[in-house]
């Protein structure tokens, strides 16, 4: 078993192989806290060999660990690539919480996922999607019979059981009529006429990942638990939010939504709601001006917890997880005075605490939180959901006695499970890729801080090396900027960066200004003024780079996704230093950007203090556009033909440009690809394999 447990102020290094299956179910993972790293030297090189494109369909992670009413046995998705299909295959496993156990509990054909156990745990309700549907089932754990609760043409998601288990509540999409607006002639009998006219009303009407999305809500639902007729609790035609939580007597639920008239110009505001099962009934829980979502009720039934966000315009607004007295209404702020957004929490099972998931510094971690806000961490860095580019990732569950059970990966390891110990180290119980990487020579990430040439601020990068490393030699170096903006990168594992050092290039990956999770001024320090000063913090790191003598000053690129498509495209308009550049789905325009996105009044409303026709100066000077007349480097555009994030278009307009100025560049699209190109595992190599032949041209 391989894990990594680290701070984030420690150095990743890979630790040694357990021998044994049996140890390494039950091994205890060591927490590693080193202070510094040096990197491989040539005597510690490995014969195994190096991590290939073709490996991409052999990895597995754990996901959406479960743990049960006792905490002896927790349900999780198994993630594998299937090679045939081309697709990420979904099945539901089980482990028991000392290691022992492992089995399938719900495999086969199509898509399973979202494991639910009940109250007592003797059930477990879960999602499975065969030949194209999706549907509610239930597992009854001591016979294994199966049943499916539903045959609905809409999907349901985000089931919840009832406390008394005798419920389970979801919510689905209800369609609406479709907006008509001129009318056809009859058509005659068998003619063959084109698809009718689509008429659009609404300002959001594709999501990326979708495309076109029907009209209509999603609503809430409540069926029996035994099987039944689902019942709709909510009719309005509002937007829901994300979470659903049964009352302490199980006769309502919260949940969170925009009911105000003008919905569609308020992004950032929802509230609490609570229905009634009985009457129907719905009352007003929360009021404030934000997002207010993921409730959860403590186990007495007295305290609703909660996560929200401020209604400011602001490119980064942070959840903080707050706690009312339903008795009384009051509300309060749990954590004001710590500087990290809240992704996710749960209670403990006195209710006198709760767990928090929050990054820190590029790690997933998680604290225990009391209801003072008094926060102790645990000694657990959660990662590897997330296996394209080195995103900080994760999940958790705690049931039982306070059973606390997470996924755990490293820089050379996707997710496992481990299940978390006060006061002692995790304890691992999966070990899902020694089979495929215990006989490869992977790349580690070694931390590395540097000052900005800007203003001095600390930024914090990661370097991976490629196999057979040689300090006293020279090696082209690839700068890979992460999206978001608002996101942050870690020492996890990436499927890209192992392929790029693989193929002899030093990866250099970073989080400059703008980055999370770093406190709220670090990312909104790029307010208004994105791309600009984040560029400064990548220079002076490469320049870091440089002077430790292993770099080949003449053979730097430079690539980047979403956001780090935006920085890329700015740098190759304000440096001539790197041979060449690949520009992954960028915002090269964004006044033709914030009209074209699916979240374009999102976008437009908050990372803009006005709309581009009241201000295109504005637009045009942080436009990477702007600066195309000034571009020497050969720049390749590479993005799915399918993403409605940062659409086609403006992928589009950059290579026009470039070409009117005889500036070598290529396109790559992408077919059927959304913004998520890394779903399907053959886009991901397609993706990197196009990148390196870009690289080696100029190599």
């Amino acid at each position: 078993m391989f894990f990594l447990f680290a701070s984030a102020q420690d150095l990743s290094t890979p630790t040694t192989t357990i021998p044994s299956k049996t140890d390494r179910l039950r091994a205890i993972v060591l927490l590693l806290s080193v202070c510094s790293a040096t990197l491989m030297a040539p005597s510690q090189a490995s014969n195994l060999a190096i991590f290939e494109a073709r490996d991409v369909f052999g990895l597995e992670y754990a996901d959406d660990p479960q743990v049960s009413a006792n905490g002896k046995q927790v349900a999780y998705v198994r993630v594998s690539m299937n090679i045939m299909t081309d697709n990420a295959h979904r099945a539901i496993w089980q482990v028991d919480a000392d290691g022992n156990n492992h089995q399938p509990l719900v495999s086969g054909k199509g898509q399973h996922s979202h494991p639910r156990w009940s109250p007592s745990g003797d059930r477990l309700a879960y999602l499975s999607k065969v030949a194209g549907k999706t549907q509610l089932h239930v597992r009854w754990l001591e016979t294994g019979a199966t049943a499916k609760l539903t045959t609905l043409a809409q999907a349901p998601s985000d089931i919840s059981w009832a406390p008394n288990g005798q419920w389970i509540a979801f919510t689905r999409e209800i369609p609406s009529a479709t907006p008509q607006l001129g009318e056809m002639p009859e058509k005659p009998q068998g003619a063959t006429w084109a698809d009718p006219a689509l008429v659009i009303d609404r300002m959001t009407y594709r999501r990326d990942g979708e495309g076109n999305v029907a009209t209509g809500r999603k609503h809430l639902f409540v069926m029996p638990a035994q099987g039944g007729t689902p019942r709709q609790l909510t009719t309005a035609d509002y937007p829901m939010k994300k979470g659903i939580a049964w009352t302490h007597d199980s006769r309502g639920i919260f949940f969170s939504g925009n009911r105000s008239e003008d919905h569609e110009y308020q992004p950032r505001q929802s509230n609490l709601f609570k229905i009634s099962l009985l009457s129907g009934e719905l009352e007003p829980v929360t009021q404030q001006k934000g997002a207010e979502f993921a409730p959860a009720i403590s186990p007495d039934g007295g305290l609703l917890a909660y996560l929200a966000s401020a209604d400011q315009r602001k490119g980064y607004n942070p959840n903080q997880l707050m706690i009312m007295n339903l008795q009384s209404g009051e509300s309060r702020s749990l954590t004001t005075n710590f500087d990290r957004s809240i992704d996710d929490f749960q209670w403990s099972k006195g209710g006198k605490q709760l767990w928090i998931q929050y990054v820190d510094q590029g790690i997933t971690r998680l604290a225990r939180m009391s209801l003072q806000g008094e926060q102790h961490p645990a000694n657990a860095a959660l990662s590897g959901t997330s296996i394209g580019r080195p995103y900080a990732s994760g999940a958790f569950s705690v049931n039982g006695d306070d059973t606390i059970v997470a996924t755990i990966g490293s820089d050379t390891r996707p997710a496992d499970l481990a299940r978390v110990q006060p006061n002692k180290s995790p304890l691992a119980l999966t070990d899902l890729n020694s089979d495929l990487l215990g006989s490869k020579t992977l790349a580690s990430a070694q931390r590395i801080t540097w000052l900005s040439s800007h203003d001095g601020k600390s930024i914090e990068g990661w370097v991976m090396t490629p196999p057979e490393f040689d300090p006293a030699s020279t090696y082209p170096l690839i700068l890979e900027i992460h999206g978001g903006p608002h996101t942050a990168y870690g020492p996890n594992f990436s499927t890209e960066a192992q392929l790029y050092a693989a193929a002899g290039y030093i990866v250099f990956y970073a989080n400059p200004r703008g980055s999370t999770s770093y406190g709220e001024a670090f990312a909104n320090s790029i307010d208004l003024t994105y791309p600009g000063y984040d560029y400064d913090d990548l220079m002076a790191g490469v320049d870091d780079l440089l002077k430790r003598g292993y770099i080949d000053h003449e053979q730097l690129f430079v690539t980047g996704g979403s956001g780090g498509g935006v920085l890329t495209a700015w740098i190759v308009g304000k440096t001539d230093r790197f041979k060449a550049a690949a520009v992954a789905k960028p915002v090269i325009n964004w006044a033709s950007f914030v009209l074209t996105a699916d979240l374009n009044y999102y976008f437009a409303t908050t990372w803009f203090e006005t709309p581009p026709w009241e201000d295109i100066q504005s637009y045009w000077d942080r436009s990477p556009l702007s600066l195309v007349g000034k571009v020497s480097t050969p720049t390749l555009l590479l993005t799915g033909e399918l993403d409605y994030r940062t659409p086609i278009s403006e992928t589009e307009q950059y290579y026009q440009a470039l070409k009117h100025r005889g500036i070598d560049t290529l396109m790559v699209r992408i077919p059927g690809a959304s913004h998520s190109i890394y779903k399907r595992p053959s886009n991901l190599i397609a993706k990197v394999n196009n990148i390196l032949a870009w690289f080696e041209r100029y190599r």
